[in-house]
């Protein structure tokens, strides 16, 4: 047996060690069960973006804490960006973010159109798209221009008020053609795409709107290509643009089935590379798993995104002869420290979908140097992910709020931690919030079910403190990233391969090709 294949199996070892006797059912207690209540989770994980709505909310509005917020965002340019979402604990709205958001949720509604829909979800997901969709819709004012951006975030970030009554200036930022911001642009175009095939059943007026937008921007992406800065300090271009136009073409490939975006990508398949993330400014791995499934569904001319997909695979995985990302004491990857759960949600559900991918073909693994992975072991370490964001973890907790009779308490977000205007009409101010609410330790008197924090430090440790944003405050493209992850558990007690995991003789026979 090699040194990696000992690894590997000593992780699965502690894995079931840790699962003994500890899961819980329906977000409460504990139970001898090995697995948590992914319908709940997914629930809430779904639920949380009717917290983070900007905008007129509609009567249908489950989070009741919030209120309308933002309503005359874009009147200085005499256009209409209300709407959308707030990126995080913030009261700014990020085009760039929020596409990337919208992408994951699309991607997630159409790899588990069926279970989700089983799980009563599935219209609560596409109410969540169509939210951020209209939003983008409404800021692609010309096939030249997008506004990116609605809020000043350094002001923004002085001032600890609810979006409901907050007054800091909503400054508009755009890219033109004389300013373009490929980055943003892309992203745009491949949320656009990706949702054009969620209501392409439903409303295909609606669908067919979405693509044709989407098809326009990525025409100005790719005629205009400069990096986007508008959004730094707070979302920069590190990868830069060309994993944006990948993705944003390979999406529009799903969407359209036209030989031109197919095209695009095999001409362009030199930038796509080897890494080791998936997030908000990376999107190279999601673009190398999603053209992979065209690979083994036949186009065997895009063998350069399965190699690059499987060498993701292969930087993540324990007792890979590749690992480039290390896991905590406690099982979980661990790529750099501010909101660490946003990479292993996005990881999660990359992993889970290429083992989906990987279970329909003859081959079935992924040979990273001398030491392989079936499907089956690939789904088992992403599920060991999802656990230990819903409580099998060292501190014995959730990092989503609202799952389990242990979660965080001190939420970093505005519109949570000061109380309801329903309740509280007064209005708060930006000084007021920071010394009444901001700097209390006590929790956040609104709950807010679904949000996942940015989790724990290279140790599993968690300190559930406010002011550490860090490792406390949500992001929407984290929990849209999860929705994807916790999808695939759906069916889990039904998944025989996952079962192996729960019987010794089983155990035995998941690594008898080793």
């Amino acid at each position: 047996m090699r040194s990696g294949e000992v690894v590997w199996i000593l992780f699965l070892l502690c894995i079931l060690a840790s699962h003994t006797g500890l899961a819980m059912e329906d977000g409460k207690g504990l139970s001898s069960s090995t697995s948590y209540n992914y319908k709940v989770a997914l629930a809430n994980a779904i639920l949380f973006f009717e917290g983070q709505r900007s905008g007129k909310l509609p009567s249908s509005q489950r989070v009741k804490w919030r209120g309308d917020s933002a309503l005359s965002d874009g009147k200085p340019a005499n256009v209409n960006l209300v709407g959308g979402y707030y990126d995080a604990g913030d009261n700014v709205k990020f085009a760039w973010p929020m596409a990337f958001t919208v992408t994951l949720l699309s991607w997630a509604a159409v790899e588990y159109k069926q279970e989700i829909s089983r799980a009563n979800e599935l219209v609560y997901l596409q109410n969540a798209i169509s939210w951020g969709t209209d939003f983008l819709l409404r800021a692609s004012t010309s096939p030249t221009t997008l506004y990116t951006q609605v809020g000043d975030g350094n002001a923004d970030h002085q001032c600890w008020e609810r979006p409901e009554d907050m007054d800091t200036p909503r400054t508009l930022y755009k890219i033109t053609s004389a300013s373009p911001g490929t980055e943003a642009a892309a992203e745009a175009a491949a949320a656009l795409s990706a949702a054009s095939i969620v209501f392409k059943g439903i409303n295909s007026r609606y669908s067919a709107r979405l693509l044709k937008k989407s098809e326009s921007l990525f025409e100005f992406a790719d005629k205009y290509r400069r990096s986007y800065k508008d959004s730094c300090p707070f979302y920069c271009s590190f990868s830069g643009y060309q994993d944006e136009l990948l993705w944003a073409a390979a999406w529009l490939y799903q969407a359209t089935g036209d030989n031109k975006y197919l095209n695009y990508v095999l001409s362009n398949q030199g930038w796509s590379q080897g890494v080791s993330e998936f997030s908000w400014d990376n999107k190279y791995a999601g673009a190398q798993i999603l053209l992979a499934k065209d690979f083994h569904g036949g186009k065997k001319d895009l063998a350069k995104f399965k190699s690059d997909a499987e060498s993701f695979v292969c930087a993540l995985m324990p007792g890979s002869s590749s690992v480039q990302i290390k896991t905590t004491p406690g099982g979980l990857l661990y790529t750099r420290d501010a909101a660490n759960l946003q990479y292993v949600t996005s990881s999660s559900m990359l992993l889970f979908i290429y083992s989906k991918t990987l279970k329909s073909t003859n081959i079935g693994q992924v040979q990273c140097g001398s030491v392989h992975f079936s499907d089956s072991q690939i789904k088992a370490f992403a599920k060991s992910q999802v656990d230990y964001i819903l409580g099998n973890n060292p501190m014995k907790m959730s990092y989503m709020v609202g799952f389990g009779s242990k979660y965080p308490l001190q939420l970093h977000h505005r519109g949570a931690s000061i109380p309801a205007i329903r309740e509280h009409p007064a209005k708060v101010s930006c000084g007021g919030g920071y010394s009444s609410y901001y700097s209390s330790n006590k929790p956040n008197p609104n709950t807010h079910v679904g949000a996942i924090v940015g989790g724990p430090d290279s140790n599993d440790h968690f300190n559930d403190e406010r002011s550490d944003y860090s490792h406390s405050e949500p992001t929407t493209y984290l929990n849209a990233a999860f929705v994807g992850a916790v999808a695939a558990l759906l069916d889990a007690s039904k998944d025989k391969s996952l079962q192996i995991l729960l019987h010794n003789n089983k155990t035995t026979h998941l690594f008898d090709s080793m």
